[in-house]
């Protein structure tokens, strides 16, 4: 009954920000992992951040711009994108998965939200 759902998302100039957020519901035991994933046009999906035992972990083309952050309680997980290019632009997915499996691979997770668009243009 797990669900995840995006928002955030939304079109900016080169170099704006945007800060996307992903809210589970049905969810009985903390995630042991949660991370952002996107697919950008000619790409395949990536991941673009993922957070699990506490520690944070970035894309190379990401790091430094942007911020994975979650609050436990409430289950609820955060992008913050800063200086944000063309090349970010994409369709960004929310995942979760509660099993020690979990990890960068996005195909080691089994709850997925329905996606949030960020386009960034030039």
């Amino acid at each position: 009954q797990v669900q995840l759902v995006e928002s955030g998302g939304g079109s900016v100039q080169a170099g704006g920000s945007l800060t996307l957020s992903c809210a589970a519901s049905g969810v009985t035991h903390s995630f042991y992992c949660m991370g952002w994933f996107r697919r950008s046009p000619g790409k395949e999906r990536e991941a673009v951040a993922i957070i699990s035992r506490g520690i944070a972990t970035y894309a190379e083309s990401v790091q430094g711009r942007f911020t994975i952050s979650k609050d436990k309680d409430q289950h609820t997980l955060y992008l913050q994108m800063y200086s944000l290019k063309p090349e970010d632009t994409g369709m960004y997915y929310c995942a979760a998965d509660d099993r020690f499996t979990c990890g960068w691979e996005d195909k080691s997770y089994n709850y997925w939200g329905q996606g949030t668009q960020v386009t960034v243009s030039s």
